[in-house]
């Protein structure tokens, strides 16, 4: 029998895109997918949108607002396929995805789990082609999280396909985070892999510019997320293994993380500057758009960084 898929999404008023989502998950070819739906404690119509999409594959599940985090533990929770795609409300799958990972997987050793090519988009799907990315390759679980974090790469929930024996070793979402929360996450996965199965046919979008995403929020509970997660993926990554290779990654990924939260929260900013140092330092420089460059080069990047916010303002 074709495996079956359990595609858990989460939904925190995402009525607009709601059905797009949900429909581009059933509408899988070749493939065998139930949908568990998590309505967050939406204030817009997601609720009445999950019901009237709701029957034999689609179970709907409501629950006070707790985070995307909670939502996606308690459609895990649900969860019977013997393999789990994540998918936000307001991302999709391209039709083929599921299923040319599930055949990558079956070919595969126990406990690979799948990533594949995804691209951003404002209003359809193919605006933008795949970036390509060092994530790109079939990777043993070290070697991909070190590129990962080491690059400052990226990899959204919904690239993957983790076999549900992977779900389980791995553990639940951590709920104590908002921000960077899947990146967490999926470090645990990766680590708890036999490795990483690239698959280029596997396809999946990546909304963007959606008003009051969580991605895009900058406020210090936010910022406090990312510095957790963080630490937290780089105390991963060193269970797998600690070595120069590794703790260099480490420390690259401290520093660059360290340059966003400077102006906004300058006292994360030092505390992740001192890790970075404490694992031998960092020649990462911070990203800065062309007028920033060359105002940095005048006044120092600090102050370039604080002028930009000011008129930004």
């Amino acid at each position: 029998m074709t495996p079956l898929v359990s595609v858990v999404i989460p939904c925190f008023n995402a009525e607009p895109y709601l059905v797009a989502a949900v429909e581009s998950a059933l509408g899988q070819s070749g493939a065998r997918t139930e949908v568990i739906a998590v309505n967050d404690g939406s204030r817009d119509g997601s609720l009445a949108a999950l019901h009237r999409l709701a029957g034999p594959r689609v179970r709907v599940i409501d629950q006070p607002n707790r985070g995307a985090s909670a939502a996606r533990n308690a459609g895990l929770r649900l969860a019977q396929g013997d393999y789990v795609q994540f998918l936000d409300a307001d991302d999709l799958l391209a039709p083929g995805k599921v299923a040319s990972q599930v055949g990558r997987l079956a070919g595969a050793g126990p406990g690979t789990v799948a990533s594949g090519r995804w691209a951003r988009f404002t209003a359809r799907p193919g605006e933008h082609e795949p970036t390509p990315s060092a994530l790109f390759a079939d990777l043993a679980p070290v070697d991909y999280l070190a590129i990962n974090i080491r690059e400052g790469l990226m990899m959204h929930p919904a690239a993957w396909l983790v076999p549900a024996a992977v779900a389980r070793a791995a553990g639940p979402w951590n709920e104590q985070l908002s921000l960077n929360d899947d990146g967490e996450y999926f470090a645990r996965v990766v680590l708890a892999s036999a490795g990483v199965a690239f698959v280029p046919a596997a396809l999946s979008y990546y909304r963007t510019g959606v008003a009051d995403s969580l991605s895009g929020r900058s406020d210090r509970r936010a910022l406090e997320s990312l510095f957790a997660s963080c630490v937290l993926i780089a105390a991963h990554l060193a269970r797998g293994e600690d070595s120069p290779r590794t703790r260099q990654a480490s420390a690259d990924y401290f520093q660059r993380v360290a340059y966003e939260f400077y102006p906004a929260a300058p006292d994360l900013y030092w505390q992740f500057a001192g890790k970075a140092r404490a694992l031998g330092g960092s020649a990462v420089r911070p990203m800065m758009g062309t007028r920033q460059a060359w105002l940095a080069r005048l006044v120092g990047w600090k102050a370039a960084r604080r002028l930009a916010r000011l008129f930004a303002r």
